[in-house]
């Protein structure tokens, strides 16, 4: 057959049955197409690398398409402790190699099986670069951890390898480490050696940690790390002996735990901080963390009260362990038709109930309302073991706040007892203010600070115009001025 490839369809020239020139054209680019195809079947893919199915055939000694692959899922919460467990894993065995994967984002779809398959017969999915991220190990740090890698190593001379993926959000996929080996047993004790290391290098051990994320897919919850703030025992205000009483079940149970233990006592307890907004209750809970120095600390608030169930499982793991709930009324507020409380609240007593006797881990929650709290409580007992209120401070409280918060300014004490004696019925919020008011209005004013501009901060918050102002930093009137 003749091809006139200046032909049109349909002329003089063209014999019938001659394809037209853009089928023509499309056969001969199908066909360098197909002789290119084979070319890469013969030498690899362009660029020389080399398919990571005979990578494994070399490494395991056998057609990798014949063996079996366990996967197994990662939190976002713990997909750096599995980057960190990983490397001491391999390490402890001997070392290995760890190869990347090529193939763009079409990796993310596939499994460990897929691409060994896709690799083997259609040559996809060459040996290329290690893709790597970052994630935080601390407030300050950071670590290079790998996104998409092939580890290559041996468990007791049987070869193993392992392919580590980190979660992709975008794709809806969670973090996983899916393990190639002909020896089923030898898979399963690598996937529970990695489960311990996980634990034992956790990254989270130790630290202050807030869960983020969706709240309603607590498998996909991650975390962000805060500073463990350090509140000294003098600057928290509190009527006497109520700290002593507080800091000795959160932290004098762990200082003691091996007392306790030996005389078959429980280590899991539940501390309750109560009373009206602005008296002190998340400064208290911010010196237990302080002193808690070495302990994990996992702060639940707002919409993150719902990842109860996998802070308790965070806590127990890496204990000794604190989990801080705070405003926990908000998840009381709401009631079923029956005027129950929600299902929620009980969702985070059974959390506190589900830790076994002997968890080093302390639940500290705070409420405003403890009115909501107590009939769920109640029919709970023994999930808290201390209910301690937070009061509005008395003469004596709210003396030692105002030197507590004017350290250093030129006040005189006489000025200070006056101005607390001047604003019963106030919290520590409303101290703090009228402090910095005073300083504010010398400096509009452009004089030295003095006794004068602390007294008409305070004159002024108490006044009638100041009404809403003291309600929001949690006023309350004592009996006698409310009548």
């Amino acid at each position: 057959m003749h091809i006139d490839d200046d032909a049109p369809a349909g002329s003089p020239h063209a014999e019938p049955g001659d394809p037209s020139p853009d089928l023509a054209a499309f056969l001969r680019a199908f066909t360098q197409v197909a002789e290119a195809a084979a070319q890469v079947q013969q030498e690899g893919r362009p660029g020389g690398g080399e398919s990571i199915g005979d990578v494994l055939r070399s490494h395991l000694g056998t057609d990798p398409r014949h063996l079996p692959v366990v996967r197994e899922e990662i939190s976002l919460l713990r997909e750096i402790d599995a980057d960190v467990a990983l490397e001491a894993l391999v390490a402890r065995h001997g070392g290995g190699t760890l190869l990347g994967v090529g193939g763009g984002e079409q990796r993310m779809h596939h499994s460990f099986s897929e691409l060994v398959e896709h690799a083997t017969l259609y040559n996809q999915f060459c040996v290329g670069a290690v893709d790597y991220t970052r994630r935080a190990t601390g407030p300050d740090t950071v670590r290079r951890m790998v996104a998409f890698g092939l580890h290559l190593f041996a468990v007791d001379g049987e070869p193993v390898a392992l392919l580590q993926r980190t979660s992709s959000p975008r794709f809806g996929q969670n973090a996983a480490i899916e393990v190639m080996c002909a020896s089923e047993e030898t898979t399963l004790a690598l996937l529970a050696e990695l489960r311990d290391a996980m634990v034992e290098h956790s990254v989270l051990r130790g630290q202050v940690i807030a869960f983020t994320g969706n709240p309603f897919e607590p498998d996909n919850a991650g975390f962000t790390f805060l500073r463990r703030a350090v509140v000294p025992e003098a600057d928290v205000i509190l009527p006497r002996g109520t700290l002593d009483r507080v800091a000795g079940q959160v932290l004098g149970v762990a200082r003691h735990r091996e007392v306790l233990l030996r005389a078959g006592q429980h280590l899991k307890r539940g501390v309750l901080l109560y009373g009206p907004p602005g008296t002190g209750k998340t400064h208290t809970v911010r010196h237990l963390i302080g002193a808690a120095e070495g302990t994990t600390v996992v702060v639940l608030t707002g919409t993150s009260l719902r990842l109860v169930g996998l802070a308790a499982e965070t806590a127990r793991a890496i204990q000794p362990a604190i989990v801080v709930l705070e405003d926990c009324d908000l998840i009381a507020e709401e009631r079923t038709e029956l005027g129950e409380p929600q299902p929620l609240l009980f969702e985070v007593l059974d959390a506190m109930d589900g830790l076994a006797a002997d968890a080093d881990v302390a639940f500290v929650l705070t409420t405003n309302r403890a009115d909501l709290l107590e009939r769920a409580l109640a029919q709970r007992p023994g999930r808290v073991d201390l209910a301690v209120e937070v009061p509005l401070p008395d003469d004596d409280a709210r003396r030692r706040l105002f030197q507590l918060y004017a350290h250093e300014l030129p006040f005189t004490p006489e000025a200070l007892d006056a101005a607390a004696m001047a604003s019963a019925g106030v919290t520590a919020s409303f101290v703090k203010e009228a402090i910095r008011r005073a300083v504010l209005r010398a400096a509009e004013q452009g004089h030295p600070l003095g006794d004068g501009d602390v007294r008409a901060a305070v004159a002024e918050m108490m006044a009638d115009s100041e009404s809403i102002t003291r309600s929001l930093l949690g006023f309350a009137p004592e009996p006698d001025q409310a009548g």
